[in-house]
């Protein structure tokens, strides 16, 4: 965010958020005094800043409003095909400025908020985080989102409510400590809850063959209620919607289990319904077989799909037969984006609603199931693929049960068809896994429920199909296809970097906002010394106010002149924050090899001032994450106290990373560690954040790095170590981590400080797990890349000493990252998946009601 505006800077401002009108802004201000006062009840004398943050959000909302229901408007007049984007978790993060952004307001609020003598920053800052995400796959969906409705798209995000979104994350002595993260405490303005759209669904129960057909009885019903967040696109005037599901128990729930003396008992149990989206799983890439998870992946698709159909029914140009929908055009008007395997059950829901209730042919329903749905795999970790229990889903969903199996059974005969006798292949590729449990493999049901299945870069997309699903690709080669991920530029750039847009807008204009590959214009200015100093100044301008959140926020005080070298993300054994940390010890330990300076013994000698940052968390139930945070926090306690160092090197763990933490740091970073095992990491899209926001990238040649180094040229960022044939090559002949131990000096006296307790003095052996782990069980190799790495930041080193052409590189990688707009994943998706094409017309602004 810039930096607060003097009176004079305020009014002759002229940036791409737009002028602020002086009739904007007065309206806006009334607007604000009419929420404090009718909506809030509150006058200036006792309204505290939270009642000013909720006037202003009610403010804004109010300019969605008219909008958002012209937008509905205009999808029942035109029944255009509609994008279902089906996800348990939408990482949105906060709402409010995102909207001014993309409704063009921000100036006109910031003028008016400051004519009340109120800061818009300071009110932006009170709005809690919608962590309804655990990280990437939820950040990507909050990404789409926002780019179907600046596209245009008739598209909806359907997914769960949570009570309780991602737990806050407190360090305490070191350690990692969960809070609950009740963003909901004091409501939220941005939804709208929609009663009259309630639904039911059922768990449960068994199943009646009838003459009339088969039916799922006896069930438990929990009630799906529906709440609505708008989805503004940039200043096209179109708002989708968002609608998220809360788990309600019926009125009746339970009570006819229980006498009449039992009331009391009978109403408190319905908690047992309710529970069902009161929580959001902190899982990140591993899989956690909990009946509770299958309720919620069921609860959100049983819901999804009969409002699906509902709205399919009721639609302006659909089948008016009064007895029976004409179902075949239902792919031609829907398409179900299934996010990871989590809303699998999308398939067996939709087989089960077409031929049980609206009696269509199986064979018939199959086809049509398989043409609406599309699935996205985002992992290719084993622990992350999810693999259900058949003991469990006979007793939670049995009919669903009996369709799969069926379903199999029809995908086994065609695949023993094609390759009679081969009974390894059968088995591979059977939806059922046998064995002492018995367990349904949630992504072999995608892959044959599915028209399209891609992967979500390019070098993974090639490991789905030449590993993952290397017999179903050789089956139907055509359905795998790659999209690889992006970001929404107005979040990850207009909103989080205004001081960067102005000095692009200034040299290219300003349609990169919704065209992001006319950065490549900028390739024009890569040797314009006032480019470069303005690039450079305002990169400067980031990281002085970051360092002042930092100190204020955890009272270290750092070197703003410092690299800004950051790793955020989830914190996973794969991500290698482990190799980050050796390099942290590497640089503050003495000389061990020829040419190698350690900063401690050397306190007097030339050395590039860095401040490591580490932010990220770990899964509750995760000890190794746990224990790498603590092994941060303790370097960073060790690093941070030495007399020696001083200001030249500083570790600081952030903590409670986030969304509205990412729009902070983000734009001050100047190398973003990008460092997983490669063949790990599905895509990521934080390098992407990083890469347009003017940080240089230090990685592997995994996900979306590859992408990135062949848009900017490999020279251009600092690609090093195994590539995933090397890792495949190392794990055939067998990793021996001990050997690269015996080798490396300077690697071994950190592992050796780390096992010895020099960096947790109190309790020596702290560190065991983690050395033993690296020493004799580790899967994602991270002394195999040890020297490479090292040497690659000495590489870093060398250019960061020269800030003329660390900004060339700098202004190379921003004019190169056009590709990794989600807008552009989203026009691959819409024409190569849904069969759609974006819209290129407005919709009309509306008619706004009279006061």
């Amino acid at each position: 965010m810039a930096a607060p505006l003097s009176d004079g800077e305020r009014r002759k401002q002229i940036s791409v958020r737009g002028i602020a009108g002086l009739g904007d802004v007065a309206e806006v201000r009334k607007s604000f005094n009419r929420h404090l006062h009718f909506t809030l009840v509150k006058d200036r004398n006792v309204a505290t800043p939270r009642d000013y943050y909720f006037a202003l959000a009610h403010t804004v909302r109010d300019h969605l409003v008219g909008r958002w229901i012209r937008t509905q408007q205009h999808y029942y007049e035109r029944d255009p095909k509609r994008i279902y984007y089906l996800s348990l978790e939408f990482y949105m993060g906060r709402t409010l400025q995102n909207t001014m952004v993309n409704l063009g307001l921000q100036n006109a609020c910031d003028e008016a908020i400051y004519q009340l003598g109120l800061d818009l920053e300071e009110l932006e800052e009170i709005e809690e985080d919608a962590g309804l995400g655990n990280g990437g796959l939820g950040r990507l969906a909050a990404c789409f989102l926002d780019s179907m409705a600046t596209l245009g798209l008739a598209a909806y995000g359907y997914g769960i409510r949570y009570e309780f979104g991602i737990f806050n994350q407190k360090i305490v002595d070191g350690w990692q400590v969960e809070e609950a993260d009740d963003w909901l405490r004091y409501g939220n303005p941005w939804e709208k809850a929609r009663p009259e759209y309630m639904l039911p669904v059922h768990f449960y129960g068994r199943v009646d063959h009838t003459s009339e057909g088969v039916k799922w009885v006896d069930t438990q019903v929990v009630l799906a209620m529906p709440y609505d967040t708008p989805v503004p696109g940039y200043k096209n005037n179109t708002v989708n919607t968002m609608r998220l599901w809360s788990a309600k128990a019926p009125n009746d729930f339970n009570l006819q289990e229980f006498n009449v003396g039992d009331y009391i008992e009978a109403v408190l149990d319905r908690n047992l319904a309710e529970n069902i989206s009161r929580v959001l799983y902190p899982n990140d890439n591993f899989f956690e077989g909990k009946e509770l998870r299958l309720k919620q992946e069921y609860f959100v698709v049983a819901a999804t799909l009969q409002d699906i159909i509902r709205r399919f029914k009721s639609s302006k140009f659909g089948c008016r037969d009064p007895v029976r929908t004409c179902f075949e055009t239902f792919p031609d008007k829907v398409a179900i984006q299934l996010n990871d395997t989590h809303p699998a059950l999308s398939i067996p829901e939709l087989m089960r609603i077409l031929v049980d209730v609206e009696k269509v042919d199986w064979d018939k329903a199959w086809e049509i199931t398989k043409r609406t749905c599309a699935y996205t795999n985002h992992t290719v970790l084993p622990e992350a693929l999810e693999r259900w229990p058949v003991s469990m889903f006979e007793k939670l969903l049995p009919r669903h049960l009996e369709i799969i199996y069926a379903l199999n059974q029809m995908h086994l005969d065609r695949v023993a068809a094609l390759y009679p006798g081969d009974v390894d292949r059968l088995r591979r590729m059977s939806v059922i896994e046998e064995g002492d449990c018995k367990r349904i493999n949630m992504a072999h049901l995608c892959v044959i429920g599915s028209h399209v299945v891609n992967g979500v870069a390019r070098i993974h997309s090639d490991i789905v199909k030449n590993s993952v699903f290397k017999d179903f690709y050789d089956l139907e080669p055509e359905k795998f296809q790659n999209k690889t991920n992006g970001i929404t530029p107005r979040r990850w750039l207009l909103l989080c970097n205004p001081g960067l847009v102005d000095v692009i807008a200034e040299k290219i204009g300003e349609d990169f906002i919704t065209d992001l590959s006319q950065l490549k214009k900028l390739l024009d200015f890569i040797n314009n010394e006032t480019f470069i100093r303005d690039v450079a100044k305002v990169k400067q301008e980031n990281k002085l106010k970051f360092a002042a959140y930092l100190e204020e926020k955890y009272k270290v005080k750092i070197n703003p002149s410092s690299m800004f070298d950051v790793q955020v993300k989830r914190i996973h054994e794969y991500k290698r924050q482990l190799l980050n940390c050796l390099h942290a010890i590497t640089l503050y330990n003495p000389v061990l090899c020829p040419g190698f300076l350690g900063i401690r013994s050397n306190p007097s000698e030339s050395f590039v001032p860095r401040t490591i940052m580490i932010g990220g968390k770990a899964a509750p139930g995760y000890h190794m994450a746990k224990m790498i945070i603590k092994l941060i926090t303790s370097i960073g306690e060790v690093i941070n106290n030495d007399p020696y160092v001083g200001d030249r090197l500083k570790v600081i763990f952030l903590e409670n990373y986030r969304v509205s933490l990412a729009e902070k740091v983000i734009p001050a970073a100047d190398l973003s560690q990008q460092i997983s095992t490669a063949g790990t990491e599905a895509s990521g899209t934080g390098n992407m954040k990083f890469m347009v926001n003017g940080a240089l990238t230090i990685g592997t040649r995994d996900g979306a790095n590859v992408e990135m180094a062949e848009e900017a040229g490999e020279e251009n960022l600092f690609i090093f170590g195994m590539q995933v044939e090397d890792v495949e090559a190392l794990d055939r002949q067998g990793y021996n981590a001990r050997a690269y131990y015996e080798r490396l000096p300077e690697l071994r006296q950190a592992i050796d400080q780390i096992s010895g307790g020099f960096f947790s003095p109190q309790d020596p052996g702290c560190f065991r797990d983690v050395v033993n782990m690296l020493m004799y069980h580790d899967r994602f190799k991270v002394f195999a890349d040890y020297e490479a790495y090292i040497k690659c930041q000495g590489q870093v080193d060398q250019l960061f000493m020269d800030p003329r052409e660390w900004t060339k590189k700098v202004i190379r990688n921003i004019a190169c990252s056009g590709k990794f707009s989600s807008d552009r994943t989203i026009k691959e998706y819409a024409r190569d998946i849904w069969g759609v094409e974006p819209s290129a017309t407005k919709i009309p602004p509306p008619n706004l009601p009279r006061d």
